[in-house]
């Protein structure tokens, strides 16, 4: 294959693997001419889905792996069982620069294990975090830890804002994003001991940031900050609570529209309007979580996603892996280190 943008792909991940994933290769090299992928899996599964997709196979190389990271698997027993799989050969050819990142909608804990142990953690990096793209009324927002750290410490959480804040510009296009730390009030004496001390190390470090404080639970929706730093206890709960909250409202609403021929003609008149909001919500066009701080990329896709969404995650990795992320958040985190070694 020449050289371009490569991905490497897990092709054997998720709940729908491996039609959906290839499906979702095949949107993604679509759009991107410039862009190849490595497929790993059961080339025998492989070779006639990729198949059905005229053109694919030029742009597709399929490694075949013996075996799969199972979604019972525990993080320890992928680390045992899980070298040869199609999870842990992806994140190899990230390693070793046969691609420039790496995509699953596997099983999470043991993608964060693997990911960790082959690409390694960025130096000043405690522990990597894992980033979801939040819809608000301002547009998108990255909240980060989602799930990846329970807890967190004032200098992991400073280290989540370092990280969020340039993959914020690398994905969201913005120069300068706004930082906000995800407390239960907006004054400074609010909050446990970690937050407010994470708060003190922001407002007081020459880094560059845009920090803008303290913010609340329903700061994230509204868009107030371009990037919610949080623990990844919090920020799952705030996610999944958010889906639900989506998932109710689209239920309420479908069963509202439909409810008699006045509301459904209503819904026809405003057709145009409700689609852009369907399209705005669909978690297809926000798929993907970053394992942000290791030395390569490695994307998270959502295990139920479908071939759209698993594009979405596709293009995330590839504009990731083109990015200055890598360079930003080594030189902010070399200046976090220097003030810390003088102050000690």
């Amino acid at each position: 294959m020449t050289r371009g943008t490569i991905l490497s792909v897990d092709a054997m991940g998720g709940d729908h693997a491996p039609g959906v994933i290839v499906d979702g290769v095949a949107v993604f090299l679509k759009e991107r001419a410039d862009s190849k992928v490595l497929l790993f899996g059961d080339e025998a599964s492989l070779t006639p889905l990729v198949a059905a997709h005229p053109g694919l196979s030029s742009r597709c190389e399929i490694i075949h792996c013996d075996h799969k990271i199972t979604s019972d698997m525990k993080p320890s027993q992928a680390l045992r069982r899980g070298k040869g799989s199609s999870m842990w050969n992806a994140l190899e050819a990230v390693k070793e620069g046969r691609a420039n990142a790496s995509v699953s909608a596997g099983n999470t804990g043991a993608l964060m294990a693997i990911s960790m142990l082959v690409l390694r953690k960025m130096d000043g990096v405690h522990r990597p975090a894992m980033t979801a793209m939040w819809p608000t009324l301002a547009g998108r927002s990255v909240v980060l830890d989602v799930g990846a750290n329970v807890e967190a410490d004032a200098a992991q959480l400073v280290s989540f804002a370092i990280m969020g804040e340039a993959y914020a510009r690398a994905t969201l296009g913005k120069e300068r994003p706004t930082i906000g730390l995800l407390n239960i009030g907006s004054e400074e004496m609010k909050g446990h001991e970690e937050v407010r001390q994470a708060h003190e190390i922001l407002r007081a470090a020459d880094l560059d940031l845009d920090y803008r404080g303290f913010v609340e639970g329903d700061d994230i929706s509204m868009g107030a900050v371009d990037v919610v730093v949080t623990d990844g206890f919090t920020g799952n709960v705030a996610l999944k609570t958010g889906e639900g909250v989506a998932r109710m409202l689209g239920t309420r609403v479908r069963e509202a529209l439909m409810k008699s021929l006045a509301t459904k003609a209503g819904a026809v008149l405003a057709s145009s309007g409700l689609n852009q909001l369907r399209e705005q919500m669909n978690p297809s066009n926000a798929n993907g979580g970053v394992l942000l701080g290791l030395g390569g990329v490695s994307v998270k896709s959502h295990g139920g996603t479908d071939a759209q969404g698993f594009a979405t995650a596709c293009r995330l990795a590839a504009d990731l892996a083109t990015s200055h992320y890598p360079e930003e958040v080594a030189a902010n985190l070399a200046r976090i280190q220097k003030k810390g070694a003088a102050a000690g």
